[in-house]
């Protein structure tokens, strides 16, 4: 199911803020303004920082399985037809 473009928005904001420092130095204000959105807006979609961390993990986390299981259906199929298989 797709976010609100203002939930996408702030969650890349807030990826990139953890890229450039530790999340305890993550600020709110700078993650909205960086994504476009105040910072009411922010509250708004998840309520407190913790709740961003939260949703920024399980979007990561997601993102994650998405790769893995991708990685392993080419395995499956690789191995189901070594001919498939790429050459080394």
């Amino acid at each position: 199911m797709p976010q609100p473009p203002a939930r996408q928005a702030l969650l890349r904001a807030a990826r990139v803020a953890l890229s450039d420092r530790p999340w305890p130095r993550v600020r709110m204000v700078e993650v909205a303004a960086a994504a476009g959105f105040s910072r009411q807006t922010l509250y708004s979609e998840f309520g407190s920082k913790d709740g961003l961390g939260t949703a920024l993990v399980a979007r990561e986390l997601e993102a994650f399985l998405d790769r893995t299981a991708r990685a392993a259906q080419r395995a499956a199929r690789t191995a189901a037809d070594p001919a498939d298989a790429p050459v080394a």
